[in-house]
């Protein structure tokens, strides 16, 4: 095989259906990575705006009864006392 140098312009021929090949896989490519990327944020969007509406429910009473911790002894007010004073 000769090298590109030495050709002549009536010699040198393109190899039409091999870009067109590679064209084609290009535009696929780009494609599926278009399509990838859309459902990403479709989904991302849907995964933030789920935790976004729970924010603002409010929760069921059985399911505030079930987060509460159990207690030993019922809960009795804090009486207030003054502050000792410092040692010396």
């Amino acid at each position: 095989m000769s090298s590109p140098q030495n050709q002549s312009p009536e010699n040198r021929r393109f190899d039409w259906p091999a870009i067109f090949r590679i064209l084609t896989v290009q535009v696929l490519v780009l494609a599926a990575l278009m399509v990838a990327f859309v459902r990403y944020v479709n989904w991302s969007s849907d995964q933030a705006w789920a935790e976004f509406s729970r924010s603002f429910t409010a929760p069921t009473p059985a399911l505030e009864e079930k987060s509460k911790p159990p207690s030993a002894s019922p809960m009795r007010a804090v009486k207030t006392r003054m502050p000792c004073p410092p040692k010396v």
